[in-house]
């Protein structure tokens, strides 16, 4: 039975039929052929070309391929073709499609290098081989590529974890710019009534305040109920009866409400974006935000870049993620290495005993990177599911409270070992009555006084009746040296008080 050819175009799939298989038994044979096209009639032959009927057809089918499925109009063809018995062995491009065609259905699948390019030569000339237009072919091509790279981007909107990088990068910034606008409008305001910025201690209140009051004078006449506690109130406006402030004009005090209107637009659009951010977060990384709360979560895959990429990273990078710097110097200087990273930040790190945090951290690492990687890789119905991170949090709390217990334990045993020592020193001592006899001491004292004296005096003296009575071993010169040495000592000191 001759061989068959299968070959997928965006158009549908066909089916040759080799008709001198010894033509094609060698890749240089195969490129000969196809250097003249006349020749292709007497070799290939149109056997079968199932055509796709609209563009969904068309996806499906290369999504199938691509997914390591065997496409539903391919299966329905050879299944057809087998059951005639009009092929036993079929040639195919690529060899998981022929793993796959001989798992499913059941048909002897061959590749080779000489297929391989005869596929290529198939390509070139499928218009002239199977008759169908260039303009169809390259218009179903072009559809066909645009609808399979919109698949593998398969990510719903709800889905996209760039929005999560975009909106936590905004907040932070922010955060900085709030930061310097309420600074300079509580400096710029306080020339005008310096004492509200110690009783007000609300930025959003201290803003909204400004723009109501304006002036200081009007202060008294101004209620305040809506934005400061009754308290609150009553200081500011006792205050503002003795301000030392100076005076402003009306200029500054437009620049100064048009800064606060800022603060307060700002603010309510800071808590906005916070809102979104919290809605991204539950729908994106539901696990990860039950373990480590919206904003680390959304900082970690800010970091990482994205979800899919943060799933990458193991427990222990994740645990110091954010802290590149100190690593790298602890590693250069041989110093110990940092236990935690953007981590640190988390509710349950931060309630943890300062003891304690290295291991806590390293725990919720531990459990934040396989939440990462379930809410980064799961499908279905489980992408909300987040039973994982709930029972997650309970074991690390359960942990977090033995290791609290462990050092109650350890602490109250230290104290009772010392309550020991000290009730051992705080012994009853008794009084030995009978060694109270201070008279004997002291006399013992004075006579213990002059004798090492009398001991000296009596070993100077016999050290000088033993230098007497030691024979005279030494040479006579040497004495008669001796003897003048002294003589001539003896005559300076005479000489010397008769000069005076």
């Amino acid at each position: 039975m001759p061989l068959n050819v299968l070959y997928e175009s965006p158009v549908g799939f066909a089916l040759f039929q080799v008709l001198d298989e010894g033509k094609i038994a060698d890749v240089s044979d195969v490129e000969q052929l196809f250097k003249d096209p006349s020749q292709l009639s007497g070799v290939l032959q149109l056997k079968k070309f199932k055509k796709f009927t609209d563009q969904v057809e068309a996806t499906q089918a290369a999504v199938s391929l691509t997914e390591g499925k065997a496409p539903k109009t391919l299966k329905k063809m050879l299944k057809k073709l087998v059951n005639e018995d009009v092929i036993e062995t079929l040639a195919v491009s690529d060899t998981k499609l022929g793993s796959m065609i001989r798992e499913q259905i059941g048909l002897e699948c061959i590749h080779s290098p000489a297929i391989h390019e005869l596929t290529r030569g198939i390509r070139e000339h499928l218009v002239e081989m199977t008759g169908i237009q260039e303009s169809e072919r390259s218009a179903m091509a072009l559809g066909l590529a645009h609808s399979l790279s919109r698949y593998k981007l398969k990510f719903s909107p709800d889905k996209v974890d760039t929005m999560i990088v975009q909106a936590i990068s905004l907040l932070d910034d922010l955060d900085k710019e709030l930061n310097n606008y309420i600074m300079r409008v509580r400096e710029w305001y306080g020339w005008h009534f310096p004492e509200m910025g110690k009783v007000v201690t609300d930025n959003l209140a201290y803003a909204k305040t400004i723009i109501k009051m304006q002036y200081r004078v009007n202060c008294s006449e101004t209620d305040f109920s809506d934005i400061l506690p009754e308290d609150i109130e009553e200081q500011v406006k006792e205050l503002a009866e003795v301000s030392m402030g100076t005076d402003i004009s009306e200029d500054d005090l437009e620049n100064i409400l048009a800064l606060a209107e800022q603060v307060v637009e700002i603010t309510a659009y800071r808590a906005q974006l916070f809102e979104y951010l919290k809605n991204r977060m539950a729908a994106i990384a539901p696990n990860l935000t039950v373990l480590l709360g919206e904003l680390v979560g959304a900082r970690l895959i800010a970091h990482a870049g994205s979800l899919l990429n943060l799933a990458k990273h193991p427990a222990s990078t994740v645990q110091i993620l954010g802290a590149e710097k100190a690593l790298f110097r602890a590693l250069k200087t041989k110093q110990d290495t940092p236990k935690y990273g953007l981590i640190y930040h988390a509710s349950m790190v931060g309630q943890a005993a300062p003891k304690h945090k290295g291991k806590i951290s390293r725990m919720l690492a531990a459990k934040a990177a396989l939440a990462i990687r379930y809410d980064a890789l799961c499908e279905g119905d489980d992408e909300t599911n987040v039973d994982f991170a709930i029972e997650a949090r309970q074991q690390l709390e359960k942990r977090a409270k033995e290791l609290e217990l462990r050092k109650a334990k350890i602490s109250g045993g230290r104290k009772s070992a010392g309550g020991d020592k000290y009730r051992h020193k705080s012994d009853v001592v008794t009084y030995d009555a009978a060694a109270d006899n201070t008279f004997k001491r002291k006399q013992e004292k004075v006579e213990e006084s002059p004798k090492p004296k009398k001991m000296k005096k009596v070993k100077e003296e016999a050290s000088e009746e033993s230098v007497k009575t030691e024979p005279e071993t030494e040479d006579t010169p040497k004495k008669e040296k001796k003897d003048k040495k002294k003589k001539k000592k003896k005559d300076k000191v005479k000489e010397e008080p008769e000069e005076e």
